[in-house]
């Protein structure tokens, strides 16, 4: 065999090889891209994304659409071929797989942090919303989580509402934390809380709850890293009363990323003209009670999944706007946002066509 065909034989069979392991060996990567996006304004499966009873609601236009983000599953096994060509991708983006699953978090362990993230976020749309229209909404602290094996387990419940610790009043749940670590690991805290069933009723039959409970308990010493500091195993969070209902009915989307679309949702439905004056705005950012915006994960891949879908402004959370400006889709504006008010500010100006002074990304 004459020398240059057995390099070439050789070559061939090397290039093939390579291409066998970029197959079948598995990186440590997963890999995300544009999601659905859906207009908050509409109706998703049949049904509109925001109902409200018991209250007027007007007549609205345009798009206010929430975006999400598809990403591989926490068990798929990305081969080195793949992940090249994601690198390579335009609409995909290849990060590390502890990027979205980190601590060996499983795909259950994911999908059920995203479903009580998507819960928070609705509620807290439900508030900033209607705190910008000056309507009153009763809150209180609450038992979110019970960790498995801590002191509070069997004696605090999910949903049990949080008066006071040690007889000091409890206002938000950080105050929660601040009181129990006030002792030393190994004492006694006592909790004086209305249970979960009680407040239901008191809701139900809206009456304001009378049974409490005093609830004592030894704290134990946290696991995490630093300084030992003492704990009795719960989360702290906010529930609310609403003076009237509000439902957000979307399926098969986790995560706190909608919270600002879904608050500018309500507050259309719930004032007289249109916000977006029949235009077409996506957006995205968590959303707090206060109303301010918070950044999130992705953001290349909604912008990119917002445009292909035909919006023309995209609200984009302050903190997240440095990454969105770096590749923006032809036709589409970032209109930079803190708050629900700088949002609505900025729609005020969308809708009148006078664009010139938007807060817009990379500006």
């Amino acid at each position: 065999m004459p020398r240059r065909t057995a390099t070439m034989l050789a070559s061939t069979l090397m290039l093939i090889a390579l291409l066998c392991a970029g197959v079948f060996i598995p990186v440590p990567y997963a890999e995300m891209s544009p999601g659905p996006t859906v207009n908050t304004l509409g109706d998703h499966d049949g049904e509109p994304v925001l109902q409200i009873a018991d209250k007027k609601t007007y007549a609205t236009s345009g798009h206010l659409n929430m975006t999400t983000v598809r990403v591989t599953s926490a068990d798929y096994r990305m081969n080195l071929v793949e992940a090249v060509y994601g690198w390579l991708a335009h609409d995909n983006k290849v990060v590390p797989h502890e990027t979205l699953y980190p601590d060996g978090k499983t795909e259950e362990q994911s999908t059920q942090e995203n479903a009580e993230e998507f819960s928070q976020s609705q509620e807290s749309a439900k508030v900033a919303a209607l705190k910008q229209l000056d309507v009153p909404v009763k809150s209180w602290v609450i038992v979110s989580t019970v960790v498995k094996g801590s002191p509070a387990e069997g004696k605090l419940h999910a949903g049990d509402v949080i008066k006071a610790v040690d007889g000091t009043a409890v206002k938000e749940p950080a105050d929660v934390a601040k009181l129990v670590t006030k002792h030393k690991p190994g004492q006694e805290v006592r909790f004086t809380i209305v249970p979960a069933k009680e407040q239901a009723a008191a809701e139900k039959e809206k009456r304001t709850p009378t049974k409490t409970q005093d609830i004592t308990m030894t704290t134990t010493t946290s696991d995490d890293t630093g300084e030992k500091r003492a704990i009795v195993g719960i989360s702290a969070g906010t529930d609310h009363t609403f003076p009237f209902t509000i439902d957000i009915k979307l399926a098969d989307v986790g995560g706190p990323s909608a919270g600002l679309m879904f608050a500018l949702g309500i507050y259309d439905k719930l004032t007289p003209g249109s916000l977006t004056g029949g235009r077409f705005v996506a957006g995205t950012g968590t959303i707090d009670d206060a109303g301010k915006v918070g950044p999130i994960g992705g953001i290349e891949m909604k912008t990119v999944g917002a445009r292909a879908k035909g919006a023309q402004y995209f609200l984009t959370p302050a903190d997240n706007c440095a990454a969105a400006a770096k590749d923006t889709p032809d036709g589409l504006t970032l209109v930079k946002v803190g708050t629900i008010k700088d949002a609505l500010g900025a729609l005020k100006d969308i809708r009148s066509g006078d664009t010139a002074a938007l807060p817009k990304c990379g500006k």
